[in-house]
């Protein structure tokens, strides 16, 4: 019989640019698939996954804000972004 996993249910926190490997911005699609395939791995041992994905690699709302757009509408670019990385991953 396999040995049991240290935990059963984790939290994983990715940030955007953990996504976009090489590239300056944006998502690779190598490196999105690779921690896909670790992350299906994991729960295929049992392990409850909770993820958290951060949109960095896309847009910053601060970053957008200090470049003259306003701060609201950043923020909301920032929570998109977090949304179109959650859906690669």
């Amino acid at each position: 019989m396999g040995e049991r996993p240290a935990f059963r249910r984790i939290l994983l926190k990715l940030s955007g640019e953990a996504l976009m490997g090489e590239r300056s911005f944006g998502l690779d699609e190598a490196v999105v698939d690779q921690i896909a395939g670790e992350i299906s791995d994991v729960h295929r041992l049992g392990v409850e996954l909770a993820i958290v994905v951060g949109g960095g690699n896309i847009i910053r709302g601060v970053t957008a804000s200090d470049r003259g757009l306003d701060r609201v509408t950043g923020d909301n670019m920032g929570m998109l972004a977090t949304v179109i990385n959650a859906l690669a991953l």
